[in-house]
């Protein structure tokens, strides 16, 4: 349940009502998901059997990690970086750059390649990693790898979880307000290679069992003949966050142990953070794009909770009446039908992070996209259609891009991620 929004959130509802950007437009133009060879593919089978070899666990490691396998909504068709594959895995320096170089090289000259556009067309470069941040930075190994021009704005955003890809969006999209005639590459991942717990206690052995390899590169531009071309118009972005508030901040999601390694904390409070970081993030985005009718049946709900003091439910609008498609974090089924339910959304609004969850597993930042790719593979996205792609990190922050398709898009089951598996989703997850 939504619980009452504080009077500052409901003034700045009711301000970004008259908000309209006079900035130029920025477009998306096109994007990428990387699609692992089935070298790398990782069966529940195999992992569990690579598990019981480990020195380091025991009976109840391997039963535990079962467990968390078949709980995951997670299939058998998700992918690791090879050092990973290794008795016991190799998790260095060495091996976290070559998956960086699989991952982000890849995906950048598919970019590249379906856009026509070379690297010395890129203005703006960002990328983003939570866990890995070396030294030459990730930016810099793009700039070094393809020579790109040395006028280029090149950034590194580390420590922001799954929000991280939005963010990143946002970023662009604020520095192209100043810089006019240019081209942005995003580019996501999380590297693996350095991120694998040797250990028992089952808060770090949860990040070995969810998390699996994806990457995507974005190309946004803000060139008049960008239209042309472009997929997507940006709309609109928004950012979030719940970090000043203690309880959130030490509620939410990571811990560390001795050694300083990071793990998850799966504990009650998961849920109700997401929610409370949630709950001030939507009456602005609402304002932005809802219709009037859903919005004053919201402020309506509010003020009669105030006025009458009587235990009822906030009104929660129905936001299928402002988008048509959502993408939400695939960070685990329990997660994603949780903001479903946040937000009374059904079955086929869930479908999009539920079957990217089951195919490629969590993928951070980057699973917005292979979503995306997803409703596009499904040929479900039409001219007009708005999509909402809402990244919920660490921290925790809640972050939102708003898009809209302005072309038709056709074929994109042949060529993308979802090419060999397509026609077998949806699957049921329990």
């Amino acid at each position: 349940m939504f619980h009452v929004v504080p009077f500052s959130v409901l003034l700045i509802y009711f301000i970004s009502l008259a908000y309209v950007s006079k900035t130029c437009p920025v477009y998306i133009v096109d994007f990428t998901c990387f699609k692992p060879p089935n070298y790398l593919r990782v069966p529940f089978s195999t992992y569990i059997e690579h598990a019981t070899k480990f020195d380091f666990f025991d009976d109840k490691s391997a039963s535990f990690i079962s467990k968390i396998l078949h709980l995951s909504g997670m299939g058998d068709q998700t992918y690791f970086p090879p050092g990973l594959f290794y008795i016991p895995p190799r998790s260095g320096q060495k091996e976290a750059i070559n998956e960086v170089h699989m991952v982000l090289f890849s995906v950048l000259e598919d970019l590249l390649s379906k856009t026509k556009i070379s690297p010395q067309d890129i203005d703006i470069l960002i990328v983003n990693c939570s866990g890995f941040c070396p030294d030459p930075s990730l930016s810099d190994i793009i700039v070094n790898e393809y020579a790109l021009k040395e006028g280029v704005k090149s950034y590194t955003i580390s420590g922001m979880g799954c929000s991280a890809n939005s963010l990143a969006i946002d970023m662009a999209r604020n520095i192209m307000k100043t810089q006019k005639n240019s081209n942005a590459v995003i580019l996501s991942t999380e590297i693996l290679s350095t991120g694998w717990y040797p250990g028992k206690e089952r808060a770090f052995m949860i990040l070995n069992c969810i998390f699996r390899m994806g990457g995507a590169a974005v190309l946004l531009s803000n060139k008049k003949e960008a239209k042309r071309a472009a997929k997507y118009k940006l709309l609109w972005t928004l950012r979030t966050q719940g970090a000043f508030d203690d309880k959130r901040y030490y509620s939410a999601y990571r811990t560390e142990d001795s050694s300083g390694i990071t793990g998850v904390r799966l504990n009650g409070d998961v849920l109700q953070v997401a929610g409370d970081t949630l709950r001030s993030h939507i009456p602005i985005l609402g304002a932005r794009f809802l219709p009037l009718i859903e919005k004053l049946r919201f402020v309506a709900s509010v003020l009669m909770l105030k006025t009458t003091k009587r235990s009822t439910e906030i009104y929660i609008p129905n936001f299928r009446t402002a988008f048509q498609h959502f993408c939400f974090p695939a960070t685990g089924k329990s997660v994603v039908r949780e903001t479903a339910k946040r937000l009374k959304l059904g079955d086929r609004d869930m479908e999009p992070a539920l079957m990217t969850l089951h195919r490629f597993g969590n993928q951070s930042s980057s699973s917005l996209w292979y979503e995306l790719a997803y409703l596009e593979a499904k040929e479900r996205v039409k001219e007009g259609d708005k999509v909402w792609q809402l990244g919920m990190g660490t921290g925790p922050k809640c972050n939102s891009v708003v898009m809209e398709c302005i072309r038709p898009i056709l074929d994109e089951a042949l060529i993308g991620p979802w090419a060999d598996t397509i026609n077998s989703y949806p699957v049921t997850i329990p």
